[in-house]
């Protein structure tokens, strides 16, 4: 895995992370496009901020979804994925 519980992320230079709303939806866009993202990837990305570590970013979304119950797994592979795709980089 490329993030742990400790590590802060940062959206990586040229990625801009917004709502569209032409598209009803989060966007992540880049220089050479745009990933279109589902709700839960919207949620989390939004927690993005550079300065939480993930531990307090998983933290926040299970304030705001508690019933969800344990967010730790999915939101760790989500956020590995994301960096494996370039879009975030540790700050």
């Amino acid at each position: 895995m490329g993030v742990d519980m400790i590590s802060v992320l940062r959206f990586r230079r040229g990625f801009r992370f917004q709502w569209e709303p032409a598209q009803q939806c989060h966007v992540l866009l880049y220089p050479e496009g745009m990933v279109k993202l589902n709700d839960s990837a919207g949620a989390i990305l939004s927690e993005v901020d550079g300065q939480r570590s993930v531990a307090d970013l998983i933290s926040a979304l299970e304030q705001k979804f508690p019933e969800a119950g344990g967010l730790k797994d999915d939101v760790c592979e989500f956020l590995d994925h994301a960096f494996s795709q370039h879009w975030l980089e540790l700050s």
